[in-house]
């Protein structure tokens, strides 16, 4: 099964000061030639990708649970409306323990929420040790949002910034490793996708009136993605942007985006407090 390459990583990793539109949204001429082409393909290369996803996950609650580690990882995913992110926590957090996983989706501030700092709802949401966490949206809606509707002011905003670098080097400190995920869709594909909502009985739960509203700003949606991750996009907490209009692929690549996280981790098993051979004599008498 073919691994992340430095070339791929590399591709993959945000270019401050490089529009979106210059980033290809599917087929990217960097594509592993070892790496799945098609849905079908891309369906078994995930699949195989979740017995090693389960492994590490197991042996990082584990390591957690009874060793003593104080690692965890933090999936923050974003993207504009269809771009993936509801599929990428069903197909690729599903492949792991539903126990060992912690998943929040962050919508409109409630009033109590709103009382506090804006980092405040986020850090009570955060993933327990040996956790692996999911945030479908994050505290990145308070700088996208706000900058394209005027909810705060532009200085306001670039505070915001610094405050976020802050604070997800502090969770770096804590053992929590930030993975930082962009799902980056075509307007002709989320069209499509919004389209498909709309014709599709089953699927007009999932369309509000609002994807249209938001759907109009898609140029300014796509200026304030750019200068956030220009500003957010450091050595510790890098951002990387993944072409989301073939769902497959974009899962397959966050798939191994998290394994190799966790493989920088090397979460061990933790050894045995007791006398293995010991109870295992006082197991066989108990027979």
């Amino acid at each position: 099964m073919p691994q992340l390459s430095d070339e791929m990583l590399d591709a993959l990793g945000a270019q401050p000061g490089v529009p979106l539109s210059d980033r290809a949204t599917a087929n990217p001429t960097w594509w592993p030639s070892d790496a799945p082409q098609s849905k079908a393909e891309g369906k078994k290369a995930l699949a195989e990708l979740g017995e090693q996803l389960s492994a590490y996950q197991e042996r990082l609650f584990a390591s957690a649970a009874v060793g003593g580690a104080k690692d965890s990882v933090l999936l923050v995913l974003q993207g504009m409306d269809t771009a993936g992110k509801g599929g990428i926590v069903r197909h690729v957090m599903g492949l792991m323990d539903p126990q060992g996983v912690e998943h929040h989706s962050f919508k409109a501030p409630t009033p109590e929420e709103q009382a506090h700092h804006f980092l405040w709802r986020i850090e009570r949401e955060l993933p327990a040790r040996g956790k692996i966490g999911v945030f479908d949206r994050s505290h990145y809606e308070d700088v996208l949002i706000h900058r394209v509707k005027g909810l705060t002011s532009r200085q306001g905003i670039e505070a915001r910034y610094q405050r976020i670098n802050d604070f997800e080097t502090r969770l770096q400190e804590q053992g929590i490793r930030v993975l930082k995920v962009m799902l980056h869709i075509s307007r002709e594909e989320q069209y499509r996708r919004l389209l498909e909502r709309l014709e599709n009985p089953q699927k007009n739960w999932k369309f509000t009136t609002d994807d249209v509203d938001d759907r109009l700003l898609w140029d300014d949606y796509q200026q304030a993605y750019e200068i956030a991750i220009e500003r957010t996009h450091t050595q510790l907490n890098p951002w990387f942007i993944v072409p989301a209009d073939q769902k497959w692929a974009a899962r397959w690549t966050v798939a191994q985006l998290l394994l190799r996280e966790l493989q920088r981790i090397d979460p061990q098993w933790p050894t045995a407090s007791y006398d293995v051979a010991e109870q295992r004599a006082r197991l066989e008498a108990s027979q």
